[in-house]
């Protein structure tokens, strides 16, 4: 909303940039104690939800395939993980079923979010299915990933 301000003139760059780190800060304050996990085959995907979450206050983990995420959450606890749902061997909807298959009940719990350039209806669908908890498309939009922290994160992270 704030980029469509700006873009048609409703904005300067300098309201827009002080209303910008505004909401980051917000956000930071909320976030700042996160464990996150980013899940993708594309090194230039994962450096870019890297750097958006990092101008939210949220430091990240990468994983560049579904059976790195399932290493890296047998030692370490996330409160979230955005996966990626087209990658080659192990898919997304895999690695979440995997996941919540897990014995370890807590763990199995963890909110996965679909960050996917597919986001047609039955993309949505088959996400649901699979476990995933929410659904974010590409190119990230910052609200869709704000709404994402907000919705999956507990209120003392």
């Amino acid at each position: 909303e704030l980029k469509l301000l700006l873009v048609e003139g409703l904005l300067n760059k300098a309201e827009y940039s002080a209303l910008f780190a505004e909401e980051a800060e917000r956000v930071k304050f909320l976030a700042s104690k996160a464990n996150i996990l980013v899940v993708d085959d594309n090194e230039v995907n994962l450096q870019i939800a890297q750097g958006l979450l990092k101008k939210l206050g949220v430091n990240a983990e990468l994983a560049e395939s579904g059976f790195k995420a399932l290493e890296l959450i047998s030692k370490k606890d996330y409160d979230i993980i955005f996966m990626d749902h087209q990658m080659p061997v192990m898919d997304g909807h895999e690695a979440t079923r995997r996941i919540r298959n897990l014995e370890d009940k807590e763990l199995a719990k963890v909110p996965v979010v679909a960050m996917t350039a597919n986001a047609f209806d039955e993309d949505r669908k088959a996400a649901k299915e699979c476990g995933m908890n929410g659904f974010i498309s590409k190119p990230i939009n910052m609200q869709e990933l704000v709404q994402a922290l907000r919705m999956c994160l507990q209120d003392h992270k």
